[in-house]
């Protein structure tokens, strides 16, 4: 349970709430919340409405990255439409206001760059704070990628729901809080089973198959570091000026099923519903969009009827 102080504390909560009951993670708003209820205990005690001055001093307080004013502009935004429905005299912040950065374009890894990139993986030393590090990330990459998980859905992936003996995970923790079952590669069961007899020494008692030392699941920002450190430190010619994220993981997933299928002569345009469930997407369109980024080789193949394709789907851009 959230601990609001400020005089926003029950709204604070109610709007949790109200967005949780519409099927929404109450985490996406929550820890701009706390931080704004703590802003308003400190800097604005006196505030009890949510006027222009007091949402615009706290978006740009000049201590906050571009990053999180985009963030805290959002919150203000939602929780300003929400009180505002609900018949309160407040400030709504404009649509174009600091708006979110558009999303980051996929890097699609290459078979060399995934050879090169986990060797690294498997080559990181553990961290003060996290001493088995070492031993928890390279079972955490590979069931990312041969799972296509979202990294919040293997890094707080509860011990209770992997199935070592069938393979079968239960996803809970999912970006629209809709549970599914994904199921491991025999490769990844046996790997997940020799990880599993360690982390059940340095992680027992722990709920989590991925185990912080402070009894959580490991946090996201130790395991995006190591994955940058992998990338930097992976055998590879030349320079990437890119940056590559965890998440791309989950992209090189649905492009390596996507170029299987083709070269099996498989109809793209029927498998792609089983993609899509499998994935956890809300929409068949947003399975889609993969196609869109194949090789330019690959998506001149017959397997795909473009004229159907983008009438199906027109919102993904080509």
């Amino acid at each position: 349970m959230a601990d609001f102080t400020s005089a926003f504390a029950a709204r604070f909560a109610t709007f949790l709430d109200y967005r949780e009951a519409r099927g929404f993670k109450r985490e996406t708003y929550l820890r701009h919340l706390l931080k704004f209820d703590r802003w308003c205990l400190e800097q604005r005690p006196d505030y009890v409405e949510l006027k222009r001055e007091l949402v615009h001093d706290w978006i740009d307080d000049g201590e906050a990255s571009a990053y999180e004013i985009s963030h805290r502009a959002k919150t203000m935004r939602q929780l300003g439409k929400y009180l505002g429905a609900l018949g309160e005299d407040v400030y709504v912040l404009p649509d174009k206001y600091a708006p979110i950065k558009s999303k980051a374009v996929p890097y699609i890894f290459t078979d060399a760059e995934m050879s090169a990139l986990f060797a690294a993986v498997d080559l990181l030393p553990p961290k003060k704070s996290e001493p088995f590090l070492n031993e928890i990330v390279p079972t955490l990459f590979r069931l990312t990628y041969t799972c296509g998980l979202r990294p919040n859905e293997s890094r707080e992936l509860l011990a209770e729901n992997v199935d070592l003996s069938t393979g079968e995970i239960l996803i809970t923790h999912t970006k629209l809080n809709k549970e599914r079952i994904v199921v491991m590669s025999d490769d990844m069961i046996a790997y997940a089973n020799k990880y599993d007899s360690r982390r059940r020494v340095f992680g027992s008692g722990n709920a989590y198959f991925f185990p912080s030392a402070s009894g959580a699941a490991i946090r996201s920002d130790t395991i995006y570091a190591a994955f940058n450190n992998a990338w930097a430190n992976a055998d590879l010619p030349g320079k990437y000026p890119q940056k590559v994220r965890v998440y791309d993981l989950r992209h090189r997933f649905a492009s390596a099923c996507l170029n299987r299928w083709l070269d099996n002569g498989e109809n793209l345009m029927a498998m792609l519903p089983f993609l899509r469930e499998y994935m956890g997407h809300s929409t068949l369109s947003a399975t889609a969009y993969y196609v869109h980024i194949l090789p330019e080789n690959i998506v001149k193949s017959s397997a795909i009827d473009w004229e159907r394709f983008d009438s199906m789907f027109p919102e993904v851009a080509k």
